[in-house]
Formats: C-alpha cells, sequence, structure tokens
C-alpha cells in the first residue's frame, strides 16, 4: 500500500502559478485535445482542482492560453540569440532549422490536437511576425551576404518555406527533411560537386 503523501503545491505568484499550470497543461493537449480534464490538469501540475480555476475563468480561457504560449515567439528567439555566431554558416544554418523545426512541429502537433486547421485569429497578430522577421535568422547570416546568390531576406525566406513543409506532417508525407537535409539543399542543392560545375 503506498504510504506517501502528495503534500500541497508551494505558494507561488498569481502569474508564476498560471505559468506552471499552462506548463503542466501543454502535453496534456498533445495528448487528449480538447478532452484534456480539469481533474488531468491538476494532477499533472500537483494542485487541487479548484486551483485551476482560480487562475483562469473557464478550461476554454486556459486552452487558449496555451495556445498563446505555444505560438508566442519569445523563446524562440531567445534561444537563435544563444547560438554562437562565429560558427561555420552551415552549423549556424543548422542550428537555427533544428530550432525553427521544433516550433513548427509543436505548433502542428497541437494544432493537430486541437482540431485546429489553421492558427487562431488572435494569434496571427504581424508583431509576431515582425519579430520573427527582424530578430532571427537575418540577424545570424548578415556577414554573409556576399556569400549568397540571393539577397539575405530571400535566403530567410527559403530556409522558412523548406523547414515549414519538410516538418509538416501532411506536406512531407510522414517522412520529414531533416535540419541538415534542409540546409544541405540550400546551401549546395541535390547535385553532386562534380555535376554543379
Amino acid at each position: 500500500m503506498d504510504t506517501t503523501r502528495r503534500g500541497r503545491a508551494k505558494p507561488l505568484a498569481p502569474e508564476e502559478r498560471r505559468e506552471a499550470i499552462i506548463a503542466a497543461t501543454r502535453p496534456l493537449l498533445y495528448e487528449h485535445g480538447r478532452a484534456t480534464t480539469t481533474k488531468l490538469i491538476a494532477e499533472a501540475a500537483g494542485i487541487a482542482e479548484g486551483t485551476v480555476f482560480r487562475a483562469f475563468a473557464t478550461k476554454e480561457e486556459l486552452f487558449d492560453a496555451v495556445m498563446e504560449a505555444e505560438f508566442d515567439p519569445s523563446p524562440f528567439l531567445d534561444d537563435i540569440a544563444r547560438i554562437d555566431p562565429t560558427l561555420e554558416l552551415r552549423d549556424r544554418l543548422v542550428a537555427y532549422t533544428t530550432l525553427l523545426q521544433r516550433r513548427f512541429i509543436g505548433i502542428f502537433t497541437l494544432m493537430a490536437a486541437m482540431g485546429l486547421r489553421k492558427p487562431p485569429a488572435a494569434l496571427g497578430d504581424p508583431e509576431v511576425r515582425r519579430r520573427l522577421a527582424d530578430g532571427g535568422l537575418a540577424t545570424l547570416l548578415s556577414g554573409d551576404a556576399d556569400r549568397f546568390t540571393v539577397p539575405v531576406d530571400r535566403v530567410v525566406h527559403i530556409v522558412r518555406l523548406l523547414t515549414f513543409s519538410g516538418s509538416h506532417p501532411h506536406i512531407s508525407d510522414q517522412q520529414p527533411l531533416s535540419p541538415e537535409e534542409i540546409v544541405d539543399v540550400i546551401l549546395h542543392g541535390v547535385l553532386t560537386e562534380e555535376d554543379r560545375s
């Protein structure tokens, strides 16, 4: 017989409590989608079920907060900022593409679990697009502009398109491209060195 007792969750500030509940809910939504119950959420977060409703007025409000967190570019941009700018070009591109692919797969997985065909309208914020464009790959590639046959912003666009399509389960026919494959196609194409000359 299990005699261990789960203690009360340690006191957190309201915003910290909300973030903890969102973090505990995200993997549940991947698995159960909209069928996720507040009982499951409370167990995962190590809190009483009533605490969920003290942090969020409704379960739908919590689900919306999870979606908003999934689409928030801040963690992604923070990770990009940690990529070593002194790495070789291919290594920088692979590091970036790995992060972008992880972001896309997380979004695709959550949208599928929640039965969404497109991102919620409120999350298509032009400010998010601007932050992603200004703070991402273009900064990492700014010193390499003379090495490309197209402008850096076009390289960024190509990386994004190939990563999106190569990571989407339906577009890729469940055979996603690896970050290395994506980068090598962009930098070298698919011809051998001999055939490229």
